[in-house]
């Protein structure tokens, strides 16, 4: 409620009828991979959102629609049959919901105004580019255009909405929005004070050493914010300008821990710029075009074992099952494991790509696409593809003394801490037997064939072009 654009500008109107409407559509979300605890996650906070609406006497309308193109002829009947005289929302940028808001607009046109918002971004997309117009395709340059023209915008943040008249029972069209079943983590609390909690307490301690931790999955290091931020119920300007209280200099002290989670900050608003330059990433395309030419090995076995934590590298199966027992995973691990998959396992990065997004809580298309894309070495600024993370050394160096993996893998509790990640060599030694998965590739072989397919799908895509040009 608090910093949004769209209901801040339509309760500027004082004598003015403001209606709050939000429309679901479970069977495209179902579609696109949206996990059910997110869904359940975005019925309970627009539950919370109703409540504190009715407080300032302004009704929250909630309907269900089979898929957008439903969605737009219901908004517009609504519209005409409401009488309502200016439609005010907050752009998305993936691109049916483009697609969406343009039919939207087009078909209201000369009867309702259209009015709308880049609330989800700090700074709107296309306002920051390369000296010639052009998007932005390495990150760091990105970044740095991004901070000169930071520092010279107005990213304040608008306040609650004021009273308009007697609380109001609100209206719902939907039994199904009242009636769904709630199992949703314990560790993210409902609603916008909830966030807005953890955001200032980040922000007053855990940001000063965010450099340090951010990357100790055994460690409470990072804002745990994503989930939030994902469904709207907090807004990146929140974030920042509570970010910039705190620490005053966070734009110059770029070897500091707030600088670094503002970092995280802009890499989320690079990836949406992504999707809108080239729409090709929503219809899961590589941005890096030699790289459709790569022989995947996808093997459903090897597949398997990934989801479910059993691959027999400790780091790897217990990111995997952290994920699939609380919906949330730690970002040095989400990078883990996507290297893994595509690298170790050879298998296609949209087959994780998707398993993810039908997990996460905090599950949002463009960072979840520009993340696989960069361990995959497929997409934009990404990572070389014969970079490959070795996991026993990712788990060495992450979770040294196995604090993380044990807590995922209680069948390792007894292996010493420096076993931790090679716990067979030394169960061998020791003549014991453990109730824990073999390694399901050797490390060192899957690097020597996945440099080798990767550098032969290069090679054919160079041919190709070749032959075009």
């Amino acid at each position: 409620m608090i910093d949004n654009h769209a209901l801040h500008a339509a309760c500027l109107a004082i004598n003015a009828r403001v209606l709050v409407v939000f429309i679901a559509t479970p069977k495209q979300w179902h579609e696109h991979d949206m996990a059910p605890c997110q869904e359940e996650f975005i019925y309970a906070s627009l539950q919370q959102l109703k409540r504190e609406l009715a407080q300032k006497g302004i009704p929250l309308y909630y309907h269900e629609c089979d898929n957008f193109a439903d969605s737009v002829d219901w908004i517009i009947h609504y519209c005409i049959r409401q009488e309502v005289a200016v439609l005010f929302y907050n752009r998305q940028y993936e691109l049916n919901e483009r697609r969406r808001d343009e039919q939207v607009e087009q078909r209201l046109s000369g009867c309702v105004r259209c009015q709308h918002f880049d609330d989800s971004l700090l700074l709107p997309p296309g306002s920051v580019n390369t000296s010639s117009g052009k998007t932005y395709k390495v990150y760091t340059p990105f970044r740095n255009a991004f901070i000169r023209r930071l520092t010279i915008s107005n990213v304040s943040c608008y306040p609650a909405p004021k009273q308009r008249g007697n609380s109001l029972l609100m209206c719902d069209s939907s039994e199904a929005y009242e009636s769904i079943t709630r199992n949703l983590p314990a560790d993210f609390p409902i609603g916008e004070q909830a966030a807005l909690q953890r955001l200032r307490i980040f922000c007053r301690g855990k940001a000063q050493d965010y450099l340090i931790l951010r990357d100790l999955p055994a460690i409470t290091g990072t804002s745990s914010l994503s989930p939030y931020l994902a469904i709207g119920t907090l807004s990146p300007r929140q974030c920042f300008n509570y970010l910039r209280a705190e620490h005053p200099g966070v734009l110059k002290e770029c070897d500091s821990g707030p600088f670094s989670w503002l970092n995280e900050l802009i890499w989320r608003e690079f990836y949406r710029n992504l999707i809108i330059a080239y729409p090709m990433l929503c219809k899961r395309q590589p941005f890096i075009a030699w790289t459709n030419k790569i022989c995947w090995r996808n093997n459903a076995y090897l597949f398997q074992a990934w989801k479910e934590g059993k691959t027999g590298y400790p780091i790897v199966d217990s990111a995997m099952r952290q994920l699939n027992s609380t919906a949330w995973m730690h970002n040095r691990l989400r990078m883990i494991t996507a290297n893994f998959l595509v690298k170790d396992l050879l298998i296609d990065w949209r087959a994780g790509e998707r398993y993810f997004m039908s997990k996460l809580l905090d599950g949002d298309f463009a960072s979840n696409n520009g993340g696989w894309q960069w361990a995959a070495s497929t997409g934009t600024d990404a990572v070389p593809y014969f970079r490959m993370f070795n996991p026993i050394n990712q788990g060495k160096k992450f979770d040294p003394y196995g604090i993380f993996t044990r807590k995922w893998l209680p069948e390792l509790a007894n292996v010493p801490n420096h076993a931790i990640h090679q716990p067979h060599d030394w169960a061998k030694k020791h003549n014991l037997v453990l109730d824990y998965p073999l390694p399901i590739v050797d490390h060192q072989e899957s690097r020597r064939q996945t440099i080798a397919v990767f550098k032969a799908a290069k090679s054919a895509g160079s041919e190709e072009n070749k032959k075009e040009h």
